[in-house]
């Protein structure tokens, strides 16, 4: 079974191109329940994030992912053809496991990655598009990124995209104590951005729609607008900042106009994005989007230990794969057998069935040690021997 992927390369992707193949839960659904009944596709499991959109297959020929995903998206592929990163086999393996551990992401060692990787798997499973393979993988890239959080500190630095927002806001406003703020989006990186910048002292209103079903939850000591009026609160605010998963603008040039004043600073983490971008070119409007957050995968060591944890992943799921395709070699080899067993006995038929018996043996074993002639080792054989006679006299072998 062959494992490929193939990612959004954020150094070669503009987020003019990667907002156009970014999805949200539901549409993430709809296209890994699409792509898994293409020809030769096994499973797949498709992550998108505000950072990234990186599609895994299992499949039993090569295949190009990146292509089948611009496929069942709709979208052409040609302007992607020199974005996307396609990897295979152990380098597939080893991309997921830093993926997991916050190692390719734009934000060194961020917190969320590990949730949206979980998010990912669980959403193809839900649909039925995952298979065996993806969900070992999957839960070993998982356990790798657990264990580096738990064992070593990569940074010291902020890490999410709300605190590296928070970050730049301060050092375009400065102190942030009793600035306003307004944050479009009650998400999970609405929430987070809003909790920030409240813990820095501002005054900080997050947005409600106000057909919003179940339960919400605002951020302690944040206030509530409706969406539907976030222009009018808009006006007495330093900072505007905008965090949804809506497929159009949430604030464009036409919209702002006829308001007396706007946020000096506006910072856009959506993709695709939440703020047009022609808003950045009004007066005295300074606007930001994730793509300014910080340096992606510059001057960066990783740690010994961080390497030693992700190679015995890699290890683990290594064998698990090595050990899986063997069964399938080791039903057709029982079969194998049972067909030499036949043809023996139809060639002689005087033969007694030991003597079939240890004929087919003979012969089967002589052509398996002739097979595996490079690999095989007196201790394995040994091992095998012994295990056999265990089942057959219930004693091992003593050497």
């Amino acid at each position: 079974m062959n494992i490929i992927m193939s990612g959004l390369e954020h150094s070669l992707a503009p987020i003019s191109l990667r907002e156009q193949l970014s999805f949200t839960k539901l549409q993430t659904a709809e296209m890994v329940r699409t792509i898994r009944p293409f020809p030769h596709v096994a499973g797949c499991v498709l992550i998108s994030t505000c950072n990234r959109t990186e599609l895994y297959l299992s499949c039993t020929q090569e295949e190009n992912p990146g292509q089948l995903l611009c496929q069942a998206a709709g979208t052409e592929y040609a302007p992607y053809q020199d974005a996307f990163v396609t990897l295979s086999g152990k380098k597939a393996v080893e991309h997921l496991m830093e993926v997991a551990a916050g190692l390719r992401s734009r934000i060194w060692g961020e917190d969320q990655i590990i949730s949206q990787v979980k998010g990912a798997i669980a959403i193809a499973r839900e649909v039925g598009a995952t298979d065996s393979v993806l969900e070992t993988l999957f839960r070993s890239a998982i356990s790798a990124g657990k264990e580096v959080r738990a064992k070593v500190r990569l940074t010291a630095v902020p890490t999410s995209a709300a605190s590296m927002a928070v970050a730049l806001l301060q050092e375009k406003l400065g102190e942030l104590k009793d600035k306003k703020a307004l944050v479009i989006g009650n998400g999970e990186m609405g929430r987070l951005s809003a909790s920030l910048l409240y813990q820095e002292g501002c005054q900080v209103s997050v947005t409600l729609r106000t057909y919003h079903h179940g339960e919400t939850i605002v951020p302690p000591g944040c206030g509530v607008v409706p969406y539907e009026e976030r222009f009018q609160h808009m006006e007495d605010c330093d900072i505007l900042l905008s965090a949804t998963t809506s497929p159009h603008y949430t604030v464009t040039v036409e919209q702002l106009k006829g308001l007396p004043s706007l946020p000096a600073v506006m910072v856009d983490l959506a993709i695709p994005r939440d703020i047009q971008p022609e808003v950045g070119k009004l007066p005295g409007v300074s606007l930001y989007n994730i793509d300014d957050l910080g340096s992606y995968l510059e001057n960066r060591t990783v740690p010994q230990e961080v390497t030693d944890i992700l190679q015995a992943q890699m290890e683990n799921f290594t064998r698990w794969l090595n050990y899986k395709d063997c069964m399938t070699s080791v039903e057709s080899l029982k079969q194998a057998i049972v067909n030499r067993l036949l043809t023996a006995k139809e060639l002689n038929e005087e033969l007694t069935e030991a003597e079939i018996i240890e004929l087919s043996v003979n012969k089967t074993v002589d052509l398996l040690v002739t097979g595996l002639a490079e690999r095989i080792t007196s201790e394995n054989l040994m091992k095998c021997e012994s295990k056999i006679r265990l089942h057959t006299t219930g004693r091992p072998v003593v050497s």
